[in-house]
């Protein structure tokens, strides 16, 4: 999903090798809220700031993986919107933001009432970007760096997963862990834009809604984003 390089070069990126996830996010993000989420400001790139446009050697060069965590994703928006507008989902329960990111699910499901939020994800500038972002929205969220595919369910009442759909080996390993989880009664919601891997059968559509989103990210100006119960 790295459609995010698809811009032309037209700025030249001066950036040093990066020591210090958290200050290279604060220098090379600004605060916005997303178009489907007015209530949240994310540390998001933008058209202005560099690693909008860095390649990926560029992104190697200095040690930084691709930062999807710079990005509010269709998926991940949907999701949030759903939670916000129907705070019983997450109410006063034990709630898995998996493959966090930014950590806009995360941080929505905890301004919806959720008694905890675990955001999971393994990218270590997407942990930095998300206790960041949380700390911006003023609350709690748990952060880890540990892959959970496959781990026992610790008490989790419901996971949440936005665009993860991505890439067959991730989307099925994904797939055949939560549906494990839903069958020892956890709750699973996945915010997905429609991306090739989304699971065909077992879903239940929740609502869809129409994302505001950039035609370097999705080569569209909108995205027809659905929330899907795992049944």
């Amino acid at each position: 999903m790295d459609d995010f390089q698809g811009r032309p070069q037209t700025i030249q990126p001066n950036l040093r090798k990066v020591s210090d996830p958290a200050d290279f996010i604060r220098a090379n993000t600004l605060l916005h809220e997303p178009p489907l989420i007015p209530e949240v400001k994310l540390h998001l790139a933008s058209e202005i700031v560099p690693i909008w446009q860095m390649t990926e050697e560029e992104l190697e060069k200095t040690g930084l993986p691709p930062p999807f965590w710079a990005f509010a994703w269709a998926g991940g928006q949907a999701l949030s919107r759903y939670i916000l507008d129907h705070p019983d989902v997450v109410r006063g329960k034990r709630v898995l933001d998996f493959g966090s990111g930014s950590g806009l699910i995360a941080i929505a499901a905890m301004k919806a009432g959720a008694a905890s939020v675990l955001a999971a994800d393994i990218d270590t500038f997407a942990v930095a970007s998300i206790r960041l972002n949380a700390e911006v929205n003023d609350v709690s969220v748990v952060v880890t760096a540990d892959n959970l595919v496959g781990s026992a369910n610790p008490g989790w009442d419901i996971i949440l997963i936005g665009d993860m759909c991505y890439e067959r080996p991730l989307a099925e390993s994904i797939e055949i862990w939560v549906r494990g989880l839903v069958a020892g009664g956890a709750t699973a919601l996945i915010g997905d834009p429609g991306r090739t891997y989304l699971p065909k059968t077992g879903l239940e559509k929740l609502i869809s809604y129409a994302v505001k989103t950039t035609r370097e990210l999705e080569d569209t100006d909108v995205r027809n984003t659905s929330v899907w119960k795992i049944v």
